[in-house]
């Protein structure tokens, strides 16, 4: 057998996506392997873009400060996700702020090493195509939920996609530990409104403080009623 087609069989051996620990394993792969506390900063806006991340344990914020100092949540990233590729579009720096909300644990890929896997295993290039594929629908959808939908149903469909409703290959149900503060950034609004919504949301019997914020699925009838 080829090696180089054992290594890409190796990396496609977790069901349904990348599997970073026979990445890890794969002999020759430039990695570093990162531990970040929940509120530590991964990379800061205006630092040099050389690596893509891959986070494989914990939640992590990204987010963007204009010129007067008011930042904009942009992205909350779990388990399997990348981020950080804008390096491999060309960007010279950060164009926005990656921190920790909960302990995370992330594969940090050298650029160069990156451009490298993806063009040898095909796995690994799939895996990412689909990623990003996702991420633009994702923001597409983003922009018209800001543009035309009110406050509760922006906050009710941001909990349920923290939340990884109908994404079956990811644990669902429970929320990483995002505070109101977050979610107001999230969707554009106050951290009071958050509060009246999400207090209404509990009364409702769609949401339940255990620990965590657990999300029942019904909290999709406020998404979809007109």
């Amino acid at each position: 057998m080829n090696p180089s087609n054992k290594k890409s069989n190796s990396i496609s051996e977790k069901k349904g996506g990348f599997n970073a620990q026979a990445f890890l394993d794969s002999a020759g792969v430039e990695r570093k392997i990162k531990e970040f506390k929940g509120g530590e900063v991964v990379y800061s806006q205006g630092d040099a873009a050389k690596s893509v991340m891959y986070l494989r344990e914990g939640g992590v914020k990204l987010s963007v400060v204009n010129e007067v100092g008011k930042e904009a949540v942009v992205a909350i990233v779990g388990p399997g996700d990348f981020f950080g590729e804008g390096c491999l579009a060309g960007q010279s720096v950060r164009m926005g702020t990656a921190t920790a909300i909960a302990p995370c644990t992330v594969l940090v890929i050298d650029k160069s090493e990156m451009f490298k896997v993806l063009h040898e295993q095909h796995a690994l290039s799939d895996r990412f195509i689909s990623f990003m594929l996702a991420r633009n629908i994702r923001i597409e959808e983003d922009l018209i939920d800001q543009l035309f939908n009110s406050t509760e149903k922006r906050l009710a469909r941001t909990l349920l996609l923290l939340a990884h409703y109908g994404q079956e290959s990811k644990p669902h149900g429970v929320l990483p530990n995002v505070s109101q503060e977050t979610l107001a950034e999230m969707i554009g609004t106050t951290r009071s409104r958050v509060n009246i919504f999400m207090n209404k949301f509990r009364k409702l019997g769609f949401i339940r403080y255990n620990g965590g914020i657990e999300i029942n699925t019904s909290l999709l009838s406020v998404v979809l009623h007109e």
